[in-house]
C-alpha cells in the first residue's frame, strides 16, 4: 500500500505452517506499516453431532479450539511487540478467510502451506487453492516444511496404482 499501513489477514490453523507464517508477518512488521489481523477458522460440527451438543458447548469449545491454535502465533508476536487483532469464525475456512479480508478491505492474505507433490495438490482440496479462487483480495503463499515421505512418494504411488488398476478394466 502506498499511504498508510499495509493491511494483512493472516489466517491460522494451529499447523506446523504457521511458524513459516509468522516469521515473514515479523519480518514486514519490523519493517514498518503492516496492520495484522489473525483468523482462526473452526470446522463446525456436522448437524447430527451439533444437535446433541448444547449450543453453549459447542460455542466454548470452538472458541478454546481457536485459542490453542492461535497461542503460539499471538506469543510469537506479543514477544516482538508487534501489535494484532484476533478474529475467530466458525464454518468453511476458505469462505470465513475470503468474507472477513473483503469486510476488513485487507490488502493481501497471507497464508502458509506445507510443500506437496503435484499430484497430492491435484487430489487434496486444499484451503489455499480455494481462497485463490474466490477471493479478488491478493495472496501470498509461504512455503513450510516439506512433506513426510510417505505423502511425497506413498501417496502418489498409491495414486498412480489406483489409476493403473482403474484404466486396466
Amino acid at each position: 500500500m502506498l499511504y498508510g499501513m499495509d493491511k494483512i489477514l493472516v489466517p491460522i490453523a494451529g499447523s506446523p505452517t504457521d511458524e513459516a507464517v509468522i516469521r515473514h508477518v515479523v519480518r514486514l512488521a519490523l519493517q514498518g506499516g503492516v496492520e495484522v489481523h489473525l483468523l482462526n477458522v473452526q470446522v463446525p460440527f456436522r448437524w447430527h453431532v451439533a444437535r446433541f451438543i448444547p449450543r453453549r458447548e459447542r460455542d466454548g469449545f470452538y472458541q478454546e479450539q481457536s485459542r490453542a491454535a492461535l497461542q503460539a502465533c499471538r506469543e510469537r508476536l506479543d514477544r516482538a511487540r508487534i501489535p494484532y487483532t484476533v478474529h475467530t469464525a466458525v464454518g468453511d475456512s476458505a469462505e470465513c478467510i475470503t468474507a472477513l479480508a473483503h469486510r476488513l478491505r485487507c490488502d493481501r492474505i497471507l497464508m502458509g502451506t506445507v510443500r506437496k507433490d503435484s499430484l497430492v495438490r491435484l487430489v487434496e482440496d486444499c484451503v489455499v487453492n480455494r481462497v485463490l479462487e474466490l477471493t479478488t483480495v491478493p495472496v501470498e503463499v509461504i512455503a513450510g516444511a516439506s512433506v513426510s515421505k510417505w505423502e511425497r512418494y506413498g501417496i502418489p504411488a498409491a495414486v498412480g496404482t489406483l489409476l493403473a488398476i482403474a484404466l486396466a478394466d
